[in-house]
């Protein structure tokens, strides 16, 4: 069975330069798809773009309104379709929730949360034309209330993207428009890094399974949500954790 078959489909993926974001946009090339590569990564951009004219980098920032605009915006003007939107974009913090300033607060939630809302509106009306599909990138720490190692926003954020994919699912339905959401745990990633060996083999013996989840791993959850194979799929949140949080 093939995974998604992306030819003729267009995909916007924001958050692209990041280590599932990357993942993603390579699970929809081998699927046959154009994509759209949104991130403020410039030169990572160029990298994962680098020889392949069927992916376009859009250097910008989601969670800005303007940045979120002109990341559509791009795709339409040069392919005139969305059929796939997926935000990856993330940032975490640390720390007690008494010793979160404002700023961080709403830095975190910003770039986490807000940047969805901002592509989910600008994109609507394209994905209805296509009857697309959207994919959200959470996190178990939305699905089990966080801890300081990610810092209380970046919980509220994830939580955050967790309802407003049981929300769009719902308002967007009569336009034939699924959404749905991928909630991780721990990935192998660059996001990772900020973690001590101990804090590795830690968190390790707490997982049922006992590894992380790879990037490519969760890019194929993503490509599944968004083909023919989830037709009748949408409001769901897949938790990707190896048993870490069970739900």
């Amino acid at each position: 069975m093939q995974l998604l078959d992306g030819t003729d489909k267009v995909a916007s993926v924001a958050g692209a330069a990041g280590g599932i974001g990357e993942a993603v946009v390579r699970g929809f090339r081998d699927a046959g798809a154009i994509v759209v590569a949104a991130s403020r990564n410039r030169d990572k951009l160029d990298e994962i773009a680098a020889g392949d004219s069927d992916v376009l980098p859009v250097a910008v920032d989601c969670a800005t309104e303007d940045g979120a605009k002109r990341a559509i915006a791009k795709t339409i003007e040069r392919f005139g379709r969305i059929d796939y939107l997926v935000n990856s974009i993330g940032l975490v913090g640390a720390g007690t929730l008494a010793e979160t300033s404002l700023e961080d607060w709403d830095r975190i939630m910003r770039v986490n949360l807000t940047s969805a809302f901002l592509l989910c509106r600008e994109a609507h009306m394209h994905l209805q034309a296509s009857r697309g599909s959207v994919v959200l990138l959470s996190s178990t720490n939305g699905l089990m209330g966080g801890s300081q190692v990610s810092g209380a926003p970046y919980a509220m954020a994830k939580a955050g993207l967790i309802n407003l994919t049981r929300y769009l699912s719902n308002e967007w339905a009569p336009d034939g428009i699924r959404v749905n959401c991928v909630a991780p745990g721990p990935v192998e990633t660059p996001m990772l890094d900020r973690l001590t060996p101990d804090d590795h083999a830690a968190l390790k013996e707490r997982i049922p399974l006992g590894e992380y989840a790879t990037a490519e791993q969760v890019a194929a959850q993503v490509l599944f949500l968004c083909s023919d194979n989830a037709a009748t799929t949408t409001g769901t949140i897949t938790n990707i954790s190896g048993g870490l949080v069970i739900d």
